[in-house]
């Protein structure tokens, strides 16, 4: 077999775990409702469910990239892969919200050995610029697709299974690149790599997750003495860990990059666009099944044009950045993603489910343009001995976007939600069915269908629930907005395939 039909065969083998890690965030959308009927967790236990996994990600990837550099990327996939297939386990036949939430920690620490192994080797195995771009295309499609694919994978499960099987498709999946993996990737690591500094990763640890802690508590609920401090905290230790970078020999990673313009600019833009396409997805799926009452195998297809809208738009951007400007391309996707979701947040409780998964396929049309040009730029401007390192900030941005995005997005919803809902349910409502139906919409459905007549309560909590979702639609849109202005601005000195100069 030769080098480069082995190369294309491993690139095979990396789009799964790639595409595994980021279908973890989203697979429990559709899962959402039997997942709250089964194990009844509080509202807040919920959203750390879904979040808790992209957090620890985001926390521990930079110190897994650096990691793979040292010890060998793809050593550290395929250990990355027993553990993210182990974890599946535990989370599929978990029997309490405390133990879900564990479980999904522990995969949130096998994902983050699997996301920055991926594309470290790829830069690796394609040192042709051209085939690196085409490769780095077909991983993007694969990672940003997961998000998407998620829902759908878990719908379809969903509808002859309960819901921990979501979790089960891991298992097979890991096992073939236990068993393939040693075969067609090639090991790489720095050739000089030093030695690994336990203190900057925990620093890098202890950094990442009060902020998110501290986040997640003021969205949840307003702003506070503990969670204020932990931002504070968590800010603190940043800048720690950036001196410490700074004045290391050999640090875990190169601090100097976040001066590039490409680097910095590509980097603040995957993270934003995955921030908020992460949260909205999170709300879609609940608006599909709970408001307009579809079941899962159903919903699932009506998400089928939403990786359409990726696709196209990641072979669009492939094409366009050979003539156009990255800075416009990246830009103006970014500036399509915003209109989608200002689309979204158009909908109301009488929206067709054809008018609102149009405006959302605008929306993943967006983000597919800027993704694969923002990881290539953020790939290419480290060595390649750093690729490890280099590929784990990009994703620790992702990650961390994607976890803020449901947690911060996830709890405006819900603030407007149990707003709204608080003061029009009506009053001869027993006080422990009031009380599960103001903590979530899937609390609501639930009681809903033990009272005598259930309309009034699902049609009220279904208004509740479109306010909270479109208005987390609209501080998306907002914020994207403001972000397309200032990345074409960064970007508009870099051209496709040069390397991005300081500023």
């Amino acid at each position: 077999m030769n080098d480069s039909r082995r190369a294309w065969l491993g690139l095979a083998v990396l789009v799964l775990p790639a595409l595994l890690a980021s279908m973890d965030l989203s697979v429990l959308f559709m899962a959402a409702p039997w997942l709250s009927a089964d194990l009844a967790p509080s509202g807040t236990q919920l959203l750390w469910i879904m979040d808790v996994y992209g957090f620890l990600i985001a926390g521990l990837l930079i110190t897994m990239g650096s990691l793979g550099d040292r010890i060998g990327r793809r050593l550290l996939l395929l250990l990355g892969a027993g553990a993210f297939g182990g974890a599946s386990v535990l989370a599929a036949y978990a029997s309490t919200p405390e133990m879900l939430i564990a479980a999904r920690a522990l995969l949130g620490v096998g994902g983050a050995v699997l996301a920055p192994s991926t594309l470290a080797l790829i830069r690796s195995m394609f040192p042709d610029d051209r085939s690196r771009r085409a490769a780095i295309g077909i991983w993007t499609g694969a990672f940003t697709g997961g998000v998407a694919i998620g829902p759908i994978v878990g719908g379809l499960l969903l509808e002859q299974f309960w819901w921990g099987s979501v979790f089960l498709i891991n298992v097979p999946v890991m096992l073939l690149l236990l068993v393939v993996g040693p075969v067609l990737l090639p090991e790489s690591r720095d050739p000089r790599p030093g030695g690994f500094d336990v203190l900057s990763a925990l620093l890098s640890l202890a950094a990442v997750l009060p902020v998110v802690y501290g986040v997640k508590e003021m969205a949840a609920h307003a702003v506070g003495v503990a969670p204020a401090l932990a931002v504070l905290g968590g800010c603190l230790v940043a800048v720690l860990f950036v001196r410490r970078q700074l004045r290391l020999a050999d640090p875990m990673i190169d601090i100097r990059l976040l001066r590039s313009r490409g680097f910095g600019a590509a980097l603040g833009a995957q993270t934003m666009i995955v921030l908020a396409s992460a949260g909205m997805g999170y709300l879609a799926v609940q608006f599909l099944q709970l408001v307009v009452g579809l079941r899962p195998f159903v919903a699932a297809l009506w998400m089928l044009p939403t990786i359409a809208g990726t696709v196209i738009g990641i072979g669009l951007a492939t094409a366009l950045v050979r003539t156009v400007r990255p800075a416009l391309v990246v830009g103006a996707g970014t500036a399509v993603a915003a209109a989608g979701f200002a689309l979204v947040g158009m909908v109301g409780t009488e929206s067709s489910v054809l008018a609102v998964m149009s405006a959302y396929t605008v929306l993943t049309f967006g983000t597919g343009m800027v993704a694969p040009l923002a990881i290539d730029l953020i790939v290419t401007t480290a060595p390649p001995e750093r690729a490890g390192a280099a590929a784990a900030v990009g994703e620790t941005g992702a990650e961390f976007g994607g976890a803020v995005g449901i947690a911060v997005l996830g709890t405006v919803a819900t603030a407007v939600y149990r707003d709204e809902i608080t003061g029009a349910l009506p009053a001869a409502l027993p006080p422990d069915v009031a009380e599960a139906a103001t903590g979530t919409l899937g609390g609501a459905v639930a009681v809903a269908g033990q009272l005598p007549d259930p309309a009034p309560v699902l049609a009220i909590a279904g208004d509740a629930f479109v306010s909270g979702f479109t208005t987390a639609a609209m501080l998306a849109a907002t914020l994207l907005t403001v972000v397309a202005i200032v990345v074409t601005v960064r970007l508009w000195g870099v051209r496709q395939g040069e390397t991005p100069v300081p500023v």
